[in-house]
C-alpha cells in the first residue's frame, strides 16, 4: 500500500517569478506578458512566423523564441518597438501616491 505524501499549498502571489525568488519579477512578469501580446497578434494577424520576422525585422528563430516566451534576451524597449511594428500601442501608467500618469509610448 502507498504512503500518502504531505503536500504543502501555498498560494501565488499573482506573480510566479515572484514565487519562484526570480531577480526582477515584475519585470519578467511584464515581458511574458508583452510576449503573449506579440503571439496573439501574430496569431490574429494570421501571419506565419518567417511572415512574421520578415515584418518584424528580426530572424524567424527570434519570432520562435518569443512565440514560446523564451524572449528573457530581449529588452522591454525591443519588445516595445516589436509590438509597435505589429500595430499595437503601449502606454505606460506612472504612480506616486494618488497622482497617476498616463504616458504614450506608441500610441
Amino acid at each position: 500500500m502507498k504512503r500518502a505524501r504531505d503536500t504543502v499549498v501555498e498560494n501565488s502571489s499573482g506573480n510566479v517569478f515572484a514565487d519562484l525568488g526570480l531577480a526582477n519579477p515584475e519585470e519578467r512578469l511584464a515581458k511574458a506578458k508583452l510576449m503573449l501580446l506579440i503571439k496573439k497578434t501574430i496569431e490574429r494577424k494570421d501571419l506565419t512566423q518567417a511572415g512574421a520576422a520578415k515584418l518584424l525585422g528580426i530572424a524567424q528563430s527570434d519570432v520562435s523564441n518569443i512565440m514560446r516566451g523564451r524572449g528573457r534576451t530581449y529588452s522591454m524597449e525591443k519588445l516595445f518597438t516589436l509590438f509597435r511594428k505589429l500595430g499595437g500601442g503601449i502606454t505606460i501608467e506612472a504612480k506616486v501616491g494618488r497622482k497617476t500618469e498616463r504616458i504614450p509610448v506608441f500610441a
